[in-house]
């Protein structure tokens, strides 16, 4: 099975075919991506781009365009200071499949 790495909104995922992943929400009204791969394992051939090996892209297709992320809840307090903020996030992301990796 092949796989390899790509670079997505700043971050590095470790993809094969027909996996889904969620990556930082992209564009409205993407519907594909291509993508240059950094790093290919093939079995035990590993090939290791400068900064993207040649000839390789990974394909890309978009599921779903908006899919929330656990809620996360950040605490602010000082004790003994009646200091006692609460706040919450959300973080939004789009569902990709890899199509293939050629």
């Amino acid at each position: 099975m092949t796989k390899a790495v790509v670079k997505v909104g700043g971050k590095q995922y470790i993809v094969a075919e027909k996996e889904t992943l969620l990556v930082d929400l992209l564009q409205e009204g993407t519907k594909e991506l291509t993508l240059d791969a950094l790093l290919v394992i093939d079995g035990d051939k590993t090939l290791v781009g400068k900064p993207t090996v040649e000839g390789v892209k990974v394909t890309a297709k978009v599921v779903d365009d908006l899919v929330k992320g656990d809620k996360i809840r950040v605490i602010r307090y000082k004790a003994k200071k009646r200091v006692h903020k609460e706040n919450g996030h959300r973080q939004k992301y789009s569902k990709i499949e890899i199509v293939s990796i050629k």
